[in-house]
């Protein structure tokens, strides 16, 4: 059952759309928002019904757009670029050190819950490659030594800015 602030949230979506049902992207990532980050079957049956769509509809919607979880995932979700442009400037060498760092492969999340590390296709930085994004923040010419300074940032609750980093398509550095 959808509480009162997704709901609400959910009307003012659905304002901006002629048909209800075109406002579903957007309320999955509500309803993922409100729901711990990731959206279950329970969640796929109330947006459904809210939406007057079929659970299998939304199901699909939700399973093929890539930053829909339809797992549990941590807290902090690494989405790591694995692009032509990262692969050749060194997406592997960022794989291994982000494995080892983090006890944790591709798909998988740390025992903590404190991050899951999964991979996307392009994150538009091919520039300045390898890549990676956490939350809503761009991080770029990734190092060993900028991982560790990141990822300390995040355990610390403080996610690094500034020269590594990138946020809302206006670079920081």
């Amino acid at each position: 059952m959808l509480s009162e602030e997704e709901r609400q949230e959910l009307d003012k979506e659905i304002k901006h759309y002629e048909f209800d049902r075109a406002a579903c992207i957007e309320g999955l990532k509500i309803l993922q928002r409100h729901r711990g980050g990731w959206i279950s079957d329970e969640s796929i049956k109330d947006l459904a019904e809210y939406l007057n769509m079929s659970p299998e509809q939304v199901d699909n919607v939700a399973t093929f757009y890539n930053l829909i979880y339809r797992k549990p995932v941590g807290r902090n979700v690494i989405l790591l670029c694995d692009s032509i442009s990262c692969w050749v400037l060194g997406y592997e060498n960022v794989l291994n050190n982000l494995q080892e760092r983090l006890g944790i492969g591709l798909g998988e999340t740390t025992e903590d819950g404190e991050f899951t590390l999964l991979p996307m296709a392009c994150l538009g930085a091919c520039e300045r490659a390898p890549a990676m994004m956490i939350g809503e923040q761009l991080y770029h010419n990734l190092t060993p030594e900028k991982l560790d300074q990141i990822l300390e940032g995040y355990k610390s609750s403080q996610p690094v800015t500034g020269a590594v980093g990138e946020s809302n398509g206006k670079t920081t550095q």
